[in-house]
C-alpha cells in the first residue's frame, strides 16, 4: 500500500505498527495483571491511543463493539474534566461517552517532556464481571439503566499518580465482588502506565514532531483508502433491516432498519427509520451504531489498512434519538451492547451485499450468548461470572463458515473450564461443537456450540441472546443455520426452555445447557444446483 503526500513508504509503515505495538503491550499488561477470569482468561478487553485532540491513531486486535466506541469515551473524558499528568479519568455512563454499564474505560493523558498539554492520551476498556445493579452481573433484563448497575461519568480515578480514596471506595461499595472488581481496576491503570511510558520513548527516540507528523499520515492513508472503497460503490439506496427477538415483556424486540447512500464524497448511513427504543435492555447508545458502521467498513477494506480515526472521515452516521439505535436516557442499555450491536451489523452488511453482490457472506450467529450466573459461596464469599459463548461463522465466498467461533463484534475466548472450577461453585460437564447447526449451502456455515453448567450454590443466572426465534440466515440461496436455545433442569424436575432474555434464581445442583446458533449458508447446495 502506498499513499501520495506526506511521510509515505516503509517509515509510514513502521510507525503503523510501532503505535499498534503501544496498545499490544498495553493489553499484554492488563491481561497479565488482571484478577478476573472475565479479563485475563476471556479477555474481555480492548487497548487503543489516540492523538491529543482523542483521536484514534493506534489500537490492539481486540474488541471491535469496544475500539470503534472508545473514542467517543476519551472525547467525553476530554470535555468534562481537566486532565494533568499522571491523571486518569474512568467512566462508563452509556449516556455520557460509555456504552454499557459493565464496560469500564480508563483515560490517561500524555505528557511528553516539557509540555504542558497532552501529545496523546491512552484508553483502556475493560467488561467487569459486575458494577452493581438489580441482579449480579448486571446484564439481566432490566426495564431502565439503574437496575443495571452504578453509572459513572468521567470522574477522577487517579490524580497525580494517587488513586483518589473516595472513588474506590463509592465504586466498590456498589459492586458484588470488590476485590476482583480492585484488581481489575489496578491493572487498567497499569496498562495506561506503560502506554505512556512507550509513547514518551517513541518521541526520545524518534522526536515529538516526527510521531505527531506520522500520526496525522496514517490517518490521511486510511482515509484515503476508505475513498478509494466508497467510489468502487454503485450510486443507489441500499437497504438493510432485522427484527429483534422478543424483548423482556414477551413483545416485538424491534427493527432495525438502514439506507446506505453516496451522497458526493460521502457515505451517509441513515437509521433513522429504525423503531423507538424498547422496554426491555435491546437500546444501543449512538456510540455502540458507530462502532458497528466501522467495523463493517473495516471488513470491506484492503488488508493492512491501518486502523485509526482515519475510517471515519468520508462516513456519516444518522440517528433518531430515542431509537432503538441511539437509546436516550434511563432505558436499559446492557443488551444493546452485545446483541443489538450483533444485529446492526447483519442489517449493514444486508444493504453491502446489494451493492456488491458476490461478497458479502450469510449471517452469522447474530448473538454474544450471554450468561451471567452469580451468588454467594458456602463459605459467604461472593462470586459473579459472565462469558459469552461462542456460535457459527456464516458461509461466504472465501469457503465454509467455521465453527465455534466468535464473529464480528465481540473477539473474546472461551473461558478455560480450568479458571471456570477455579474460581466459582460451577462445573462444566459439557463443551462441544453443536453438530449440523449450520446452514446448508455451497459454503456451509458453522456450527455452534453446546454449553453445559452445573450450579453449586444457589445462584441468579441471567440469559440473554439473539436468534433464538429464527436462525442466522442464508445468502444467495443458502439455508438459515439453527436458532439458539438455553435450558434449565433442577433436581428431580423437568427441564425448563428459557425466553431469549430471563433472568431467574436457580437451587444448588440445577443444570444449565446452551446451544448456540450456527451460520447461515452461502449460495444453492451443489445437489441443488445439478437438480436444476
Amino acid at each position: 500500500m502506498r499513499r501520495a503526500g506526506g511521510p509515505t513508504g516503509l517509515r509510514l509503515e513502521v510507525f503503523q505498527h510501532l503505535f499498534a505495538s503501544v496498545a499490544e503491550e498495553m493489553g499484554a499488561a492488563l491481561m497479565r495483571s488482571a484478577f478476573s477470569a472475565n479479563v485475563k482468561e476471556r479477555r474481555d478487553f480492548s487497548c487503543a491511543i489516540f492523538d491529543g485532540h482523542g483521536r484514534m491513531i493506534g489500537q490492539a486486535a481486540h474488541l471491535p463493539i469496544h475500539l470503534g466506541s472508545t473514542p467517543l469515551s476519551v472525547a467525553a473524558a476530554i470535555e468534562y474534566t481537566a486532565m494533568g499528568p499522571g491523571d486518569a479519568v474512568l467512566l462508563n455512563d452509556p449516556f455520557a461517552g460509555g456504552t454499557h454499564l459493565p464496560d469500564l474505560t480508563l483515560v490517561s493523558p500524555v505528557f511528553l517532556p516539557g509540555r504542558s498539554r497532552p501529545d496523546f492520551f491512552c484508553a483502556n476498556r475493560a467488561h467487569h464481571a459486575d458494577v452493581g445493579g438489580a441482579w449480579p452481573g448486571s446484564m439481566a433484563p432490566t426495564h431502565d439503566v439503574h437496575g443495571e448497575g452504578i453509572r459513572i461519568p468521567p470522574v477522577h480515578f487517579i490524580r497525580a499518580g494517587e488513586v483518589v480514596p473516595e472513588i474506590l471506595a463509592l465504586l466498590l461499595a456498589n459492586m458484588r465482588v470488590p476485590v476482583e472488581r480492585h484488581g481489575d481496576l489496578m491493572a487498567q491503570w497499569s496498562a495506561n502506565r506503560l502506554g505512556a511510558q512507550r509513547l514518551c520513548r517513541m518521541a526520545a527516540d524518534h522526536g515529538r514532531r516526527q510521531i505527531l507528523e506520522h500520526a496525522e499520515g496514517l490517518m490521511a492513508w486510511t482515509e484515503a483508502l476508505v475513498r478509494t472503497l466508497l467510489k468502487s460503490l454503485p450510486r443507489g439506496v441500499f437497504k438493510g433491516e432485522t427484527h429483534l427477538d422478543e424483548d423482556l415483556d414477551g413483545g416485538a424486540g424491534g427493527c432495525i432498519r438502514v439506507r446506505c447512500k453516496m451522497h458526493k464524497s460521502t457515505l451517509i448511513c441513515d437509521f433513522t427509520a429504525t423503531d423507538d427504543s424498547s422496554a426491555s435492555h435491546l437500546n444501543t447508545v449512538r456510540a455502540v451504531t458507530i462502532s458497528a458502521v466501522m467495523y463493517v467498513l473495516r471488513l470491506l477494506l484492503p488488508p493492512g489498512t491501518p486502523v485509526n480515526g482515519g475510517i471515519m472521515g468520508p462516513i456519516e452516521v444518522r440517528t433518531r434519538p430515542g431509537s432503538l439505535v441511539d437509546a436516550a436516557y434511563p432505558t436499559a442499555v446492557a443488551a444493546g451492547n452485545v446483541e443489538s450491536s450483533q444485529r446492526i451489523v447483519d442489517v449493514l452488511l444486508d444493504a453491502f451485499a446489494e451493492a456488491l453482490p458476490g461478497r458479502i457472506p450469510a449471517a452469522s450467529a447474530g448473538t454474544m450468548s450471554n450468561v451471567t450466573i452469580g451468588g454467594v459461596r458456602a463459605d459467604g464469599r461472593p462470586f459473579a461470572h459472565y462469558e459469552t459463548i461462542a456460535g457459527g461463522a456464516g458461509g461466504g465466498p472465501a469457503g465454509h463458515g467455521a465453527h465455534g467461533i466468535q464473529t464480528h463484534m465481540t473477539n473474546t475466548r472461551n473461558t478455560p473450564i480450568e479458571a471456570l472450577e477455579l474460581d466459582t461453585p460451577i462445573r462444566v460437564t459439557r463443551l462441544g461443537i453443536r453438530r449440523a447447526s449450520g446452514g446448508r449451502g455451497r459454503f456451509r456455515g458453522g456450527d455452534g456450540v453446546v454449553k453445559q453448567f452445573k450450579i453449586l450454590a444457589p445462584a441468579h443466572v441471567s440469559w440473554v441472546a439473539e436468534r433464538q426465534a429464527e436462525g442466522p440466515p442464508g445468502r444467495d440461496g443458502g439455508g438459515p443455520g439453527k436458532p439458539g436455545s438455553a435450558r434449565t433442569k433442577a433436581l428431580a424436575a423437568r427441564s425448563c426452555r428459557l425466553q431469549g432474555k430471563a433472568t431467574l434464581g436457580l437451587q444448588k445442583g440445577t443444570m444449565i445447557e446452551i446451544r448456540t446458533p450456527g451460520g447461515g449458508g452461502s449460495g444453492f447446495p451443489l445437489s441443488a444446483q445439478g437438480a436444476g
